[in-house]
């Protein structure tokens, strides 16, 4: 029996670009937290995460999948293009009369920055699980950066809702985390 990961990779490859959509759609936010993790930016990781699927599109003709998930295959991606996003941030900061951002780290230890693909997926899966409010909240705070009372505002709610909603959100995804390191 073919995953649907294994059947989208394969009509993707062979030119669906509605199958490559599905790719997307599912792996989008694992691929966003990846490369948020090592790279601690918003912006650059939303870019990242373009960039990576821009790539696994022109790769997927000569990609075999191997196992279930296509996540580790985008994982590694994403994190090849995080580290280019690093080196190029370094190579642009040297050539500026700026100061260089200490907050920069000198090497990207994968292990430190990166969370597992199956923490990643397990995380998806989640997210998922949310009510679409939920989601909306938890991508504006949480991935976005909004304040409280901008998301609020964003999304006709008070911010009392957007605030207890994304501290229900946190704990069941906290729950979660913990659940699938302790497997």
């Amino acid at each position: 029996m073919q995953t649907s990961d294994q059947k989208w990779a394969a009509q993707a490859a062979a030119g669906d670009e509605s199958a490559f959509r599905e790719l997307y759609r599912a792996y989008v936010r694992p691929v966003y937290w990846i490369a948020h993790g090592i790279l601690g930016s918003a912006v650059d990781a939303e870019d990242v995460t373009q960039e990576t699927f821009v790539t696994a599109w022109r790769k997927l003709a000569g990609f075999e999948l191997q196992g279930e998930s296509i996540l580790p295959w985008l994982a590694t991606i994403c994190r090849f293009q995080a580290a280019n996003r690093l080196r190029q941030r370094r190579r642009d900061q040297a050539h500026t009369a700026d100061a260089l951002d200490e907050t920069l780290p000198d090497t990207v230890s994968v292990e430190d920055q990166v969370i597992t693909s199956a923490l990643a997926e397990r995380i998806a899966r989640e997210v998922g699980t949310l009510s679409e409010l939920d989601r909306e909240i938890f991508r504006l705070c949480a991935a976005e950066g909004y304040a409280y009372q901008a998301a609020a505002e964003k999304l006709g709610v008070t911010h009392a809702v957007v605030r207890n909603r994304l501290s229900r959100v946190r704990t069941q995804l906290r729950g979660a985390v913990k659940e699938a390191s302790d497997a």
